[in-house]
């Protein structure tokens, strides 16, 4: 379901993300929680040791878009198209080294939402160019997730601002509740979180704290 620029950053601003490697937490109730904080968007990324594949993960995979359906946040997965269309994802998400974009977007029409994961302008740049809807951005500070790749900083999205990208941007690595603020100020629409909420003891709250620091939620029924 593909939908004004405008409204995708609105939805895509509180953006949260994990898979059952990510957490101790029941994935359902997790996400209920985090929904019930606030989140706007919410993508299934499976991947990791024990990671959940074939009927299992599409059995998961449905339940958490029947959750997200129910409340109206975006459904995005990660890296697998063919999951997305057969469960009814709003979404795919795909990265530098997985599917092409344009192979993505034959996959699955014209109307489903594609994000793409940057690092860099020129990466950015190809994402505007090839068609994206958007673009996530990162790390921005150092992350668990991705502990080898070297942070960007807010000042990156700055720069790509200021080179004319205006894609909706979502940035992601490291992300808190305390860093949110100058993330936003920095020019991204969006922040995205795995950690922050997946493995907080109490992720309503946590998710809250991260809504409350980007100052808008674009929902009225959390917490």
């Amino acid at each position: 379901m593909r939908v004004d620029r405008q409204h995708l950053r609105e939805r895509l601003r509180v953006y949260f993300i994990f898979g059952t490697p990510d957490t101790a937490h029941d994935p359902v109730w997790l996400l209920e929680e985090a929904i019930r904080g606030g989140i706007t968007a919410f993508q299934l990324r499976e991947k990791g040791p024990g990671a959940l594949t074939g009927s299992a993960l599409k059995e998961l995979a449905l339940k958490l878009r029947e959750i997200a359906r129910a409340h109206r946040i975006l459904y995005f997965i990660d890296d697998d198209p063919e999951l997305a269309l057969a469960v009814g994802a709003d979404g795919v998400h795909i990265g530098q080294e997985d599917t092409p974009y344009e192979d993505v977007r034959r996959l699955v029409g014209p109307e489903m939402i594609i994000g793409v994961s940057t690092t860099t302008l020129d990466q950015a740049v190809q994402a505007e160019k090839a068609g994206a809807d958007y673009i996530g951005v990162g790390p921005i500070y150092p992350t668990q997730t991705k502990p080898g790749k070297p942070p960007v900083g807010t000042e990156h999205i700055r720069r790509l601002r200021r080179e004319g990208i205006r894609l909706p941007i979502v940035a992601i690595g490291g992300v808190t509740a305390e860093r949110t603020p100058g993330i936003i100020e920095s020019g991204a629409d969006g922040v995205a979180f795995i950690t922050a909420v997946s493995r907080s003891p109490d992720p309503r709250r946590a998710a809250y704290a991260l809504v409350q620091a980007g100052s808008v939620t674009g929902r009225e029924d959390v917490f």
